[in-house]
């Protein structure tokens, strides 16, 4: 097995019940997903660059990018290398003089420079083993296990309390440029999304 596996961002998604966005990174020639939460300026900062939105002075991660080109530094790769205490350790690997920098970096600011600088993402092996999600597999691994036992049948109040829930996944299914709109709050916890 490869150690990097390379990846491509599937969609950026609003969760309305926090300030958090998720993005989605799929695995290349997989049908394996790698969610990670961000804060929402950085999702932001990824959806406008996906949108070839033109700005009318550079962002901070047009900035970024402008600050490498100035020091003959080619951005070259992003690699997101770790996930320890469920939080993504990133690195943005650049190319100066003939030799290769890491600069290590949250993923959430790597992509953002990275959809800028057309450069690949690649996530490390053991973090895709970890984090990374296979919705068909987990559905059918689901649906055994509800097989195998004999469920309770449900009260009338966990029934509703089943129906809020539905309600909170309907609101999780936006389009990738919905949160474009929403404001900026500051910081991001890079943390994945926790798997059920």
């Amino acid at each position: 097995m490869p150690e990097m596996i390379e990846v491509q961002i599937d969609s950026v998604r609003v969760h309305l019940m926090t300030p958090q966005r998720l993005v989605v990174l799929k695995q290349i020639g997989s049908e394996r997903y790698l969610p990670i939460w961000v804060g929402p300026y950085e999702a932001e900062a990824i959806t406008v660059a996906l949108q070839e939105v033109e700005m009318i002075r550079p962002l901070t991660h047009d900035l970024l990018k402008n600050v490498f080109g100035a020091f003959n530094a080619r951005i070259k790769r992003i690699e997101i290398v770790k996930l320890q205490n469920e939080i993504f350790y990133g690195n943005i690997i650049a190319e100066v003089d003939g030799r290769e920098v890491n600069v290590d970096s949250r993923p959430s600011d790597a992509i953002a420079l990275s959809v800028r600088a057309h450069v690949p993402i690649l996530v490390h092996f053991t973090v895709m083993d970890e984090a990374g999600i296979i919705p068909e597999q987990d559905v059918s691994e689901e649906t055994e296990a509800v097989e195998k036992e004999e469920p309770a049948p449900l009260s009338e109040e966990s029934t509703e309390r089943l129906s809020v829930f539905e309600d909170f996944l309907e609101k999780l299914e936006f389009d990738k440029s919905d949160d474009e709109d929403k404001p900026d709050d500051e910081g991001s916890s890079d943390t994945p999304k926790k798997k059920k």
